[in-house]
C-alpha cells in the first residue's frame, strides 16, 4: 500500500473481484448516488457487486428513478466480505446490522467526506474538503478508468445536487461544479433530478407540512427555530419519514434564524434530529456531542429522549446573540 488513500482505494477496488457496498441508514442522495454510481461502474470492469444498508430498508421515493438493480436487503449481505466498501457513513455504528459485517470484512474502504470520520477501515478516502462522497467517486473512477455511462452520471450528479443544496450551500467549490460538469457531460440530465428530487412529494406531504410549519417556535436570543414532526403526522397523512426530508429546508427560511431544527419522532421513545446553519453556528460540532455527527452547516443525531428535552438539548448550547 502506498501513503495516498487514492492509489490505495484504486488499489483495492481494482484487486477485487467481489465487492460489498454499504451506505448509512436510511440514505440521502449522495450516500445512495455515490454506492450506485461506483457499483455499476465496478459491475461494468466485470466486478461481482452487491448494495445495501441497513434497515429500514426503503428507497425514499425520490430516488427511485435512480438504477437501484445493485440493492438487496441487508440480510443477504454476507457475514464476511471480502472487500466491503462504505459511502458518506461517518462511523461505522451508521451502518447499521450492516456494522457487522464490516467488522469482519477482510477489506474495509472508507469513502467519505465528514470531518468527523476518524477512518474505521483497512483504507479510508476521507476528504473533507469535498461537498459530498458523490465528488470523491468520481475523482475515484477517473483515477481507476473506468467510464461513467448515463446512469452512473446521473447517479453521481444526484449526489453532488443534493448535499450541496442545488449548488447553494458553502460547501460547492469549484471542484464540485467541474465534477458536476464531467457528469453531465457524460449525460446526466439536471432537469430530470431536479424534477424527482425537488418537485415531487405525496399529497399527504402538504398536510404534514402544514403541521409542522404550524408548530414551529423561534427563539429570537439564540436566534434558533424548530418544529416537531410527530408519529401522528406521519399515520394522518398516510406518508413514510422519508417523505419527509425537505421539511427541514422549510423551516430553515426564516430570516431570523441561524440555526434550523426539525425533530421527528419515531418508535422506541427516541426522535431524529436534523440541524441546519447559515454559518455562524457549528451544528456538526452541536450534533457530535449530542452522539451525531456531520457537517459545519448540516447535521444530525438520534436522541432517546423526548421531543422537548432534544430541543432543550440544543438550546443548551446555543449561546444568546447580541
Amino acid at each position: 500500500m502506498t501513503n495516498d488513500p487514492f492509489e490505495e482505494a484504486v488499489s483495492v477496488l481494482a484487486d477485487s473481484r467481489h465487492l460489498v457496498l454499504a451506505c448509512h441508514i436510511g440514505p440521502d442522495g449522495d450516500a445512495l448516488g455515490s454506492m450506485l454510481g461506483l457499483g455499476m461502474a465496478a459491475k461494468q470492469a466485470g466486478k461481482t457487486v452487491i448494495a445495501s444498508f441497513g434497515t429500514p430498508f426503503t428507497v425514499s421515493e425520490n430516488y427511485r428513478f435512480l438504477n437501484t438493480d445493485l440493492l438487496v436487503p441487508p440480510s443477504q449481505v454476507p457475514d464476511a466480505p471480502e472487500v466491503m466498501v462504505t459511502f458518506d457513513a461517518g462511523s461505522a455504528d451508521r451502518l447499521g446490522e450492516l456494522a457487522k459485517a464490516a467488522g469482519n470484512a477482510e477489506t474495509v474502504l472508507v469513502i467519505d467526506h465528514h470531518v468527523t470520520n476518524t477512518g474505521f477501515g483497512n483504507v479510508n478516502l476521507i476528504d473533507p474538503t469535498a461537498a459530498a462522497t458523490a465528488e470523491i467517486v468520481v475523482m475515484l473512477l477517473e483515477r481507476l478508468g473506468w467510464p461513467v455511462d448515463e446512469e452512473i452520471a446521473t447517479a453521481l450528479l444526484t449526489g453532488l445536487v443534493t448535499d450541496t443544496g442545488r449548488f447553494q450551500y458553502s460547501n460547492t467549490t469549484p471542484r464540485t461544479l467541474e465534477a458536476a460538469a464531467r457528469m453531465v457531460e457524460a449525460g446526466a440530465r439536471p432537469e430530470i433530478i431536479g424534477q424527482h428530487v425537488y418537485e415531487e412529494t405525496p399529497f399527504g406531504y402538504l398536510h404534514a407540512a402544514g403541521a409542522v410549519l404550524g408548530r414551529a417556535q423561534l427563539d429570537a436570543e439564540r436566534r434558533l427555530v424548530w418544529s416537531v414532526l410527530t408519529i401522528d403526522d406521519l399515520k394522518s397523512a398516510r406518508i413514510a419519514p422519508t417523505d419527509t426530508d425537505p421539511l427541514i429546508d422549510a423551516i430553515r427560511t426564516a430570516v431570523e434564524s441561524d440555526v434550523a431544527l426539525l425533530i421527528k419522532e419515531v418508535d422506541g421513545g427516541k426522535v431524529k434530529a436534523s440541524l441546519r446553519s447559515r454559518g455562524r453556528v457549528d451544528v456538526g460540532a452541536i450534533a457530535v456531542e449530542l452522539g451525531g455527527g456531520g457537517h459545519h452547516n448540516a447535521a444530525g443525531f438520534t436522541f432517546a429522549g423526548s421531543a422537548d428535552a432534544a430541543v432543550e438539548a440544543v438550546r443548551s448550547r446555543l449561546d444568546p446573540v447580541e
